[in-house]
């Protein structure tokens, strides 16, 4: 893993690993496009994974990147699709062949897109893009970064459902890291199939690797 990129947009400049995270203090790139309630969100992700990078004591390159995967994995979550296909449709890595990878459903968009932006500005983290790239999917080629973001995008506060289910495992994540990571792909693949909802490959993919 390279160190940060210093030119990359939405680099916070004094402390960008602190695990304190409010809207007011979100860095997103100048394209971002986010409602007050996304950043929200952003900023407890943010705040979550942060607080798992210092309690399991990971290093200095690691925390940044765990940051800055949970500070700009939602930056295009509320673009028009047809913004985000335009981006897809001029993205190497879409034309290398992953584009066949993303599902058809507009909500799983913008990750690719976010991820296709930052790296056209410079990111050059394979483990911060692939986790931006792969975090409403999942991935089996996925290192610490992709699995924290994950996690911490479904286990922060702020969601409604099985509110001391996912607090209790947010708070097992520093003890039991992969163990808690494996239970959240089963609750993120149950309720998709609950809901009726067809599983995108690279789903399909991580649940068999984690059974």
């Amino acid at each position: 893993m390279t160190g940060p990129v210093t030119n990359t947009p939405g680099s916070a400049s004094s402390d960008p690993v602190s695990p304190g995270g409010t809207v007011a203090s979100l860095s997103l790139p100048p394209w971002a496009v986010a409602t007050t309630a996304r950043r929200a969100h952003i900023a407890r992700v943010v705040t979550l994974i942060g607080t798992w990078a210092a309690q399991l004591a990971v290093s200095p390159a690691e925390r940044q990147a765990w940051h800055d995967a949970a500070m700009w994995h939602d930056a295009l979550r509320d673009a028009p699709e047809h913004a985000l296909r335009a981006i897809l449709a001029d993205d190497p890595v879409a034309g290398a062949g992953d584009s066949a990878e993303i599902p058809p459903d507009p909500a799983f968009l913008h990750g690719p897109a976010a991820a296709a932006r930052l790296a056209a500005d410079g990111e050059r983290r394979d483990g911060v893009l692939d986790a931006i790239r792969w975090h409403t999917v999942g991935s089996v080629g996925w290192g610490a970064t992709g699995r924290a973001l994950y996690m911490a995008d479904f286990l922060e506060p702020g969601r409604g459902f099985a509110r001391e289910d996912r607090a209790a495992l947010a708070r097992r994540v520093p003890l039991d890291f992969d163990g808690v990571f494996r239970e959240v792909v089963q609750m993120r693949v149950q309720w998709a199939v609950g809901a009726g909802k067809a599983l995108a490959p690279r789903t399909v993919a991580l649940w068999n690797s984690v059974r």
